[in-house]
């Protein structure tokens, strides 16, 4: 039977949203790899039930491409470390193993505005 509060709410899901902060923390201020760069923001966190296992979403945001994915394997690649440091500040007994996922979903919106801002200028133009 899984436990719940009296609002209905899982322990992992209370826990994602701490995890978020903390792991935002982490990232922008005790990681000191120097391939990170840009901003980064932690857009959801999803913690398994057992707090075993955490999916991590993150968003980089940086000049080229090319420098959002090496931003990104630095971050990946800097797990442990993570998840280390989530260790020293959070109060409960298992620390989750972290899996850090790109989230392409500002980027993929930030596309389909601009496709519609061009479908709208075209329709003006059209019009006149």
């Amino acid at each position: 039977m899984k436990r719940r509060n009296t609002n209905g709410v899982s322990r992992a899901e209370r826990l994602n949203g701490e995890f978020q902060k903390e792991i935002s923390e982490i990232i922008s201020k005790k990681l000191k790899n120097p391939l990170i760069e840009g901003m980064v923001s932690v857009m959801e966190v999803i913690t398994s039930r057992d707090l075993s296992h955490a999916k991590v979403y993150l968003s980089v945001y940086t000049k080229t491409e090319e420098q959002r994915l090496k931003t990104f394997e630095a971050i990946k690649n800097d797990a442990k470390k993570v998840r280390y440091e989530l260790g020293k500040v959070m109060m409960i007994r298992t620390i989750p193993e972290i899996d850090f996922v790109l989230d392409n979903s500002i980027a993929y919106g930030d596309k389909m505005d601009k496709l519609f801002l061009e479908i709208k200028k075209g329709e003006k133009i059209d019009n006149n």
